[in-house]
């Protein structure tokens, strides 16, 4: 890493910027106190990134895969369903009540 003054970095701006394309890291100091970094950006892929944890290994992934899912199914991730944990939620309350009370034996 690079550490510069103010003043250098002005007067030498270009330099710093073709380390900095080299992959170089340059902090710029007032009076050598850090205030500020040039970092070199993140090179966009040469490829497209893979789809998943099986990119290594030889599993194809079908296209179905890729096809829209089913309605009913949607509904359900939409919250257009009632949800099946909570359907006793619509019971009446003393029944609600017994289904607490449940006695178990010693």
């Amino acid at each position: 890493m690079l550490s510069i003054n103010i003043h250098e970095a002005k007067a030498k701006l270009s330099e710093y910027l073709a380390a900095v394309e080299a992959g170089e890291t340059v902090q710029i100091c007032r009076r050598n106190v850090p205030v500020a970094e040039i970092v070199p950006l993140r090179q966009p892929r040469k490829e497209p990134r893979p789809v998943g944890l099986a990119c290594d290994s030889d599993y194809e992934i079908p296209a179905s895969f890729f096809e829209p899912l089913p309605d009913e199914l949607l509904k359900a991730f939409n919250g257009e369903l009632p949800d099946p944990l909570l359907d006793n939620l619509d019971a009446p309350a003393e029944l609600q009540a017994a289904e607490t009370r449940v006695a178990y034996k010693k």
